[in-house]
């Protein structure tokens, strides 16, 4: 076993990169695809560490692992030092997008996804041809995920309970759009709660945010209406079906790239006498604040959804 007095001189650094992404997991075959490695080396690993430590660190429970107290502990001490080092090393690179390489894992709301992701994807691959670009669907495991590091960012509304370690950014102040059939009832270019209470709602769920309730119906409660949900589902083209064959409205904004739909208009959501807005957040880890990719990343992010914007107006 190693003394306390020489154990950072004998522990690998590697070896607690190891522990700290095993400890995420909580899964061997995990960690070894998140590292690049094979499961046995994940497991020599642990070996070590359960030498140089003397704890087991990690014991076997059903669906995976789980840590000791003092891996617990342990993780809690380091994750500071461990995160500030990576931050630091990153910064004495000087950034260039156009030797990137390797995956970019990006996770958008629903309501983002459809409007953002061809500019994104072609902007990334002008700066940093080599880069692989993987969109994904928020959802729940999302927060975790960037905590994790699986994931570098994501883009959502403002969301409540989630870990100190995600940090938020705003992006954007959307716009409340109501999007209809051509030819529906409603023939005005702005709609209002009074106005919609007669009709079914055909609401985009947003994994992690409103699995259990339509937000266009809260707003309408709040406004004294009893709402209609008639369709929900996390798929934005499935609604757009529905909407086409129905009287149903479809809560969205101005993302919404409501030119290439000409079977839809789109409606200006009047709030007591204001348009309604909300706004948009990028979610990443604390320690990737400061991280030249992560703020590449961003700030690309945000200038396609102002451009979109712009060109939606």
């Amino acid at each position: 076993m190693t003394t306390p007095t020489n154990l950072f001189q004998k522990i690998d650094l590697n070896l607690l990169k190891t522990f700290r992404v095993l400890f995420l997991e909580r899964n061997t075959r995990k960690t070894a695809e998140r590292l690049f490695v094979t499961q046995p080396a994940i497991s020599q690993a642990l070996q070590k560490l359960r030498f140089h430590l003397n704890d087991e660190l990690f014991v076997k429970v059903q669906g995976g692992l789980e840590p000791t107290p003092f891996a617990i502990q342990m993780e809690e001490k380091i994750a500071p030092f461990m995160d500030g080092l990576e931050s630091c090393l990153e910064q004495l690179e000087e950034f260039e997008p156009s030797v990137l390489e390797g995956s970019i894992k990006v996770a958008l709301a629903p309501i983002v996804m459809p409007c953002l992701a061809g500019s994104l994807f072609a902007e990334i691959r002008k700066q940093a041809p080599k880069v692989h670009l993987e969109l994904v669907s928020w959802s729940h495991h999302t927060p975790e995920q960037i905590r994790s590091g699986e994931v570098l960012i994501g883009v959502h509304y403002d969301l409540d309970n989630l870990s100190k370690e995600v940090a938020r950014n705003k992006l954007a102040t959307l716009e409340g759009l109501v999007l209809v059939r051509q030819g529906h009832p409603i023939t005005k270019s702005t709609i209002t709660p009074k106005d919609a209470a007669p009709y079914e709602i055909a609401s985009l769920v947003s994994p992690g945010w409103n699995d259990n309730f339509s937000f266009a119906g809260q707003v309408l409660e709040q406004q004294g209406y009893q709402p209609k949900i008639g369709f929900r589902s996390e798929i934005l083209l499935a609604l757009i079906d529905v909407v086409m064959s129905t009287d149903m409205l479809l809560p969205h904004s101005n993302l919404f790239p409501v030119q290439n739909y000409p079977e839809l208009r789109a409606l200006q959501l009047n709030l007591d006498g204001h348009t309604y807005t909300k706004s948009l957040y990028s979610y990443l880890h604390n320690k990737n604040r400061q991280s030249p990719k992560a703020q590449w990343i961003e700030t690309i992010i945000r200038d396609k959804l102002q451009q979109h914007l712009n060109n939606q107006r």
